[in-house]
């Protein structure tokens, strides 16, 4: 399954454009590579630069992969019913805050917020559809395949993922455990379907994506 027809179906203007034009001389936030990034009721962050995670936690404390947050992509709690609900910064990222109450009175940067609102509900869409798949490998393969669209570089070799997920955060996502996710990513390594560059970053081999 492909889903280039999702993610890159209609073009998208560039809030970060926008925002700029808005709100010339706003400070923007940063956070370092796993720094929590605080949620508030009435407001709403927006990417500028990095990618942030969005998860939950279940009962017995397993942490569960809700979206990852590119740039222009908003998030905050006024956008989602979960809880808990957490976000981070897979990546050291730049952010811009907005109150819930200028997007209300901004037509313009309401429209601008919803048209990357479409992005994340398909990207959440993807997920779901990757966790539907009986065999646990396939779940695996769906989601690296959906991470390269989402979040890959393309490379000699194919295409390489510019995060890197735990194995534990992966095995929550498609509801396996940490060890099969490791034992399924070194029989896919061994396949030749994926590679890991200097960095331990995921290369998925051109053939396959």
């Amino acid at each position: 399954m492909t889903y280039a027809y999702a993610l890159e179906s209609a073009p998208t203007p560039d809030l970060r454009q926008l925002l700029e034009r808005l709100y010339q001389g706003r400070t923007l936030q940063h956070f370092r590579s796993g720094q929590t990034i605080r949620l508030l009721p009435d407001e709403i962050w927006v990417v500028c630069r990095g990618v942030v995670q969005l998860g939950t936690l279940y009962d017995n404390g397993d942490e569960a992969l809700l979206g990852l947050m590119c740039p222009s992509m908003p998030f905050g709690l006024p956008l989602t019913l979960v809880y808990p609900y957490q976000a981070s910064a897979l990546t050291d990222v730049d952010l811009m805050r907005l109150r819930l109450s200028e997007v209300v009175q901004s037509p313009m940067l309401a429209q601008g917020i919803f048209r990357h609102l479409v992005r994340r509900l398909q990207q959440a869409e993807a997920i779901l559809t990757v966790t539907g798949y009986r065999r646990v490998e396939d779940r695996l393969r769906h989601l690296l395949l959906l991470l390269g669209q989402e979040l890959g570089q393309p490379v000699a070799d194919g295409t390489r993922l510019n995060v890197r997920l735990t194995h534990q955060q992966i095995a929550s996502t498609i509801g396996t455990t940490r060890v099969t996710v490791t034992r399924l990513l070194s029989q896919l390594q061994e396949a030749g379907w994926l590679k890991m560059d200097s960095n331990r970053h995921i290369i998925l081999i051109a053939q396959t994506v």
